[in-house]
């Protein structure tokens, strides 16, 4: 008998998370999280559009809905991806319920029993960093990720640019040792002579990689840093689509990919985009910078696929974290666990689903001395 899709519920959680929960006429719930996190309003309105069609609808039909959805008037971008990410994790955690095992053993089954993960380092100066850095690898993190930059960086000259990324990125290398990797993000605030000059210096301290050199928008452009560069590059968070992938992969344009689960329509294209990697020899490093639904759903994926290589990881026990599910997920010593309860692993708290930290993103840009735009 098929299971039909009788209820799509969406709650805002604090200013960048939407998260979603399908419900069926047999009562099993899904939960799902959309990727769209500048724009929340707007993947929720795409979700609002598709209920006609959702409704009613057999829950386990999972690629089909992908592909309905995707293709029923071609438009293409964030709130159209970031919406489908929702509805596919959701219906990935039904049937996962369903069959009362974890989504992963519906992908073809875990190659691994735990995941590794990159903590985020805190802090803005150097110094901060390194105390942040000792005192992760003192709690067993093998990977640690952060930003030079900053305040003020929009506007430094290059070599003061160079200078400051290698006194900072060499600092944190002395202080943890070799046995930790260094995840070096750019996060897309440099041009491309910028970028080269910056690479290469930091060659020296030999970090697992460097992240979003330059903005996402030409897939040549990133292509053309790379072949300059005896650094890894790790890039993909702002791609949605499986040929978008596709397109930077037969460029050669990286060394590891970052899809977001959430954003990249789901586990669904998900999979299909990590596949993809494995024929060009490149890692997977999924983006994850939001709730710990994400975090669950990232887990599904890492679980199953051979290229895998780091997990992105915020803290799902800090706050506001903690509060989103009623029992994140279990990192030791570096490590996610991976969970053996069906579906992808964490249900909705009340306070979720209240609405009660919903609140909007402000929109702020970088500006430069003399107005212009910097990116961030």
């Amino acid at each position: 008998m098929p299971m039909r899709i009788d209820a799509i519920n969406t709650f805002r959680y604090d200013a960048r998370w939407l998260l979603v929960e399908i419900t069926t006429d047999t009562g099993l719930v899904g939960v799902g999280e959309a990727g769209l996190w500048g724009y929340p309003d707007a993947a929720d309105a795409v979700i609002d559009a598709w209920r006609p069609y959702l409704l009613g609808a057999d829950a386990a039909r999972i690629e089909h809905h992908q592909q309905y959805l995707y293709r029923n008037s071609h438009f293409m971008g964030g709130a159209v991806s970031g919406a489908l990410g929702g509805i596919d994790i959701a219906l990935w955690d039904i049937a996962g319920k369903r069959h009362g095992v974890p989504v992963y053993e519906l992908l073809g089954g875990r190659v691994r029993d735990k995941v590794r993960v990159y903590m985020h380092l805190e802090g803005d100066t150097t110094a901060a960093l390194v105390e942040s850095a000792v005192r992760m690898a003192a709690q067993g993190y093998t990977a640690l990720r952060f930003t030079p930059q900053v305040d003020g960086y929009e506007d430094w000259r290059q070599a003061e640019l160079v200078e400051r990324f290698v006194q900072t990125v060499g600092a944190v290398r002395e202080a943890v040792g070799p046995a930790v990797d260094l995840c070096v993000e750019i996060h897309r605030r440099m041009q491309p002579w910028e970028a080269v000059a910056v690479g290469r210096e930091l060659e020296q301290f030999r970090p697992l990689f460097l992240e979003d050199p330059l903005i996402p928008d030409s897939s040549q452009a990133v292509a053309a840093i790379n072949r300059k560069y005896r650094v890894p590059i790790a890039t993909g968070e702002r791609l949605m689509t499986l040929h978008q992938f596709r397109e930077l992969l037969a460029l050669h344009g990286c060394d590891f990919i970052r899809p977001d689960v959430c954003l990249a329509g789901g586990l669904t294209t998900s999979k299909k985009i990590a596949a993809l990697a494995e024929g060009f020899n490149v890692g997977v490093i999924p983006h994850n910078p939001l709730s710990p639904v994400s975090t669950a759903a990232c887990v599904q994926l890492d679980a199953c696929i051979p290229n895998f290589t780091l997990q992105e990881y915020t803290g799902d026990l800090k706050s506001p974290n903690r509060e989103v599910v009623v029992q994140p997920l279990q990192c030791r010593d570096g490590y996610i666990v991976l969970p053996e309860t069906p579906g992808i692993g964490v249900e909705l708290s009340a306070l979720a689903r209240s609405g009660a930290t919903a609140r909007r993103r402000p929109i702020e840009t970088l500006l430069r001395a003399d107005g212009s735009v910097a990116d961030r």
